[in-house]
């Protein structure tokens, strides 16, 4: 099966930036691949408990739904430590779906992908 990697950079000051990476994973389940995405630096924001729902761009749904649309569709969120310490932000502040994983993850997801997109 094939596999691809979002990484998103962009955080909630860019919310033009924040849906692409979750349209494209669910995009990639519904071909029947693997899709998973790597928040970091200012991405973490993103993922943070409720930021999500604070941002709708035009008459797209709010980010929020476009997530759980995500990971209801299998998509894999994981959350960059390192960026969280950067941005002082705690364990506890992001979204239980997330999985907060160090650089070594994102190292070995983008090996074994077959594509990885950076936002």
């Amino acid at each position: 099966m094939a596999r691809v990697l979002y990484i998103q950079t962009s955080g909630t000051d860019t919310p033009e930036r924040l849906y692409a990476p979750f349209v494209l994973a669910m995009t990639a389940r519904a071909m029947d691949m693997d899709a998973e995405i790597f928040f970091m630096i200012k991405g973490v924001t993103v993922v943070k408990r409720g930021e999500a729902e604070k941002i709708r761009i035009g008459n797209f749904p709010s980010l929020a739904e476009i997530m759980q649309q995500a990971i209801a569709a299998g998509v894999k969120i994981y959350i960059c430590e390192q960026s969280t310490q950067l941005l002082g932000m705690e364990r506890g502040d992001f979204i239980p779906e997330g999985t907060i994983v160090g650089a070594t993850t994102l190292n070995d997801i983008a090996i074994d992908a077959d594509a990885v997109i950076t936002f």
